[in-house]
């Protein structure tokens, strides 16, 4: 920790060691940051068409100070846009700024953009470094950390993509003022979730205390940021490529991954995911894997927040989009399951079985209420 009000968490994969950098106004600390992490001669800034205009001159010109020949890529803003096309254009692009093996490509935006471009930056010449500069809060506790890059495809949601693990990652907090509360409060889903994976204390002062709500300065937002990379930091140190305790971090996202594909992508990301982590322990407690208790805190702690706790979807449309998961295996999947806060389990499921849960804990009644323990629909 260098300042009151920057944060180093180490990461320390199999295949790359790096630092993720939480903090105020570091962004301006990105060239030298990328000089000590990756070298080389050129960075290519991959963003996308909202972020360049808030981000790209200032990220540029620290890029310039640290000695890098700087190119920038930009790509229409958008989920719809994180597609094989779009991706054809970045890599030619990269081509077009005769980047080498030794050189790095800087993503700068949402998680969409850390996706693209640490995509892009995987397959160009067979893998070139990245660093990741998230500007919004899902990229920045979740998507920027661990190296999952992918584009999605018509059957779902990054369906297409590798591992490849950043040289660094640079996350300023201040990038947060410039994004809509809408978007702020639809991150904040992965935050709950990381808290009911891992931190019983964080779920409980995310309920008392939203994070949306008064009184959380930039300070306090950056040692928010951290923990729950730290959290996600200790799963992708053990399971780096999604062996075994990785697939704990799909909390909330088999329902959630259903129900962002069904609404095609009107809903976001962590919004989905809240909602899908309601269902999924609806279902649960239902099913005997889980106590009421458990239940009940989860759906209290995302209605904090005013994220979904339900959805209004169609079953049958939620299980289609489901089935396409990259998390299937012939005619089973695995599910994450909340055991109690703090804690969870891996099942395997029939489709069948996942249907099941679908009805158990989607769509309970007006208002999102919870299904009373032993009632099935």
């Amino acid at each position: 920790m260098s300042n009151k009000n920057e944060v180093t968490v180490p990461v320390n994969t199999p295949s790359r060691a790096y630092d993720v950098h939480v903090g105020r106004g570091i962004l301006d600390s990105i060239g030298k940051i990328t000089r000590a992490s990756a070298g080389g001669s050129r960075a290519c800034v991959i963003t996308e068409t909202n972020v360049r205009p808030l981000y790209g001159a200032r990220v540029e010109s620290s890029l310039a100070a640290a000695g890098y020949e700087v190119s920038t890529l930009t790509f229409p803003a958008g989920e719809q846009n994180k597609r094989l096309s779009t991706l054809e254009g970045l890599l030619e692009g990269l081509a077009e700024a005769a980047l080498t093996r030794d050189d790095v490509v800087i993503a700068l935006g949402g998680g969409v953009t850390g996706d693209m471009a640490g995509l892009a930056a995987a397959m160009y010449l067979r893998g070139i470094q990245v660093v990741q500069a998230p500007t919004s809060l899902l990229a920045m506790v979740d998507s920027s950390v661990g190296g999952k890059v992918a584009v999605d495809l018509a059957h779902g949601k990054n369906l297409c993509g590798f591992f490849w693990q950043p040289s660094a990652v640079v996350a300023d907090v201040e990038c947060l003022h410039t994004i809509s509360p809408e978007l702020y409060t639809d991150s904040i889903g992965e935050v709950v979730k990381h808290a009911v994976l891992a931190d019983p204390q964080m779920l409980a002062d995310l309920t008392d205390h939203p994070m949306n709500g008064a009184g959380y300065p930039d300070e306090l937002v950056t040692r928010i940021v951290a923990k729950n990379i730290q959290i996600k930091r200790d799963v992708v140190n053990a399971d780096e490529k999604e062996r075994g305790l990785r697939q704990t971090l799909n909390l909330g996202h088999t329902i959630g991954h259903g129900i962002e594909a069904a609404s095609d992508f009107a809903l976001g990301h962590g919004s989905c995911v809240a909602a899908g982590l309601c269902c999924m322990a609806r279902a649960a407690c239902v099913k005997g894997w889980c106590k009421p208790g458990t239940r009940d805190a989860i759906v209290a702690a995302m209605a904090a927040q005013g994220l979904p706790t339900d959805t209004a979807l169609a079953h049958d449309v939620i299980f289609d989009y489901m089935t396409h998961d990259k998390k299937r295996h012939g005619d089973s999947m695995n599910i994450v399951v909340p055991d109690e806060i703090g804690r969870v389990s891996v099942r395997k499921v029939t489709l069948a079985e996942l249907r099941e849960l679908v009805d158990l804990g989607c769509g309970c009644a007006a208002g999102n209420e919870p299904i009373p323990e032993g009632e099935a629909r």
